[in-house]
């Protein structure tokens, strides 16, 4: 399934993406309910998805970032980041840099670089703590695209990393969660991301250095993850800056694409 959460003039609500069969058209069908507390069914109701205004498929309590996960970024950032590690790199974006599918990424006056970085997230469906690697499966509810938004140059001047992954629409979020995806076909999708319809990324989430269950795992070992938590996978190579007026593209096979304009903050 592809559940989304959506907007309909000034009704906010969740609702299944299906394609018409008769004519090819995508439409949202309204769900009732919420789908991390297991009670939806659908109303009958359906609207065009064109008709209606995609929005940051959950509302996480954090958004859970994996760094290093991918060597060839590790190489290109080693002068930034370091080296890669033997654990999973950690660091939190809050939840107010949670942004929809389509809306703009805000260019910070503070900032001189601010980069993209495409992901493959992952959706969590309950509470859970000390997740062992054969019980991941368990406790994901399904999978999103996602852009890590960084001010490089800040993540550079503090040597940490909050302030630089942390502004408001820094993490843009969609264009829906993908059910009923196995953790072997989550780990085998092509990554790109554009610029202005150039290509800057192209990855692919076989070449993780920590695979999903291990993520899981560790990240639960010291932390409690709650149903709608979104955990960042971490980025390929080809990261680089945006500009105030570009747009940037993420696409996950199989999960969809998100599309964000840079604009100045007013």
């Amino acid at each position: 399934m592809r559940i989304a959460r959506f907007a309909s003039g000034d009704e906010v609500g969740f609702g299944l993406v299906e394609t018409d069969s008769d004519n090819g058209e995508e439409f949202v069908a309204r769900l009732s309910g919420h789908p991390l507390l297991g009670d939806i069914k659908l109303t009958g109701e359906r609207a065009k998805l064109s008709d209606v205004r995609l929005l940051s498929p959950v509302l996480p309590t954090k958004v859970v970032c994996i760094g290093k996960n991918y060597a060839d970024h590790v190489e290109e950032m080693k002068d930034v980041t370091g080296e890669s590690t033997d654990e999973p790199v950690v660091f939190l974006k809050p939840s107010t840099a949670v942004a929809g599918p389509y809306d703009p990424v805000f260019h910070p006056a503070i900032s001189e670089q601010v980069d993209y970085e495409g992901e493959l997230a992952i959706v969590i469906s309950r509470p859970c703590r000390e997740v062992p690697r054969e019980r991941a499966k368990d406790v994901i509810l399904g999978y999103t695209v996602a852009n890590d938004v960084t001010a490089r140059d800040l993540q550079k001047r503090d040597k940490q990393w909050t302030r630089a992954k942390g502004f408001d629409s820094f993490c843009p979020i969609g264009p829906w969660i993908t059910t009923g995806m196995t953790i072997e076909e989550a780990q085998n999708l092509a990554l790109t991301t554009t610029v202005d319809g150039q290509t800057r990324q192209d990855g692919h989430t076989s070449q993780f250095i920590h695979d999903i269950p291990d993520i899981i795992a560790h990240v639960t070992s010291f932390m409690t993850l709650l149903p709608g938590d979104v955990v960042l996978t971490g980025t390929p190579a080809g990261v680089g800056p945006v500009e105030t007026g570009q747009e940037v593209s993420v696409t996950v096979e199989r999960l969809g694409t998100i599309s964000n304009r840079v604009v100045a903050r007013d």
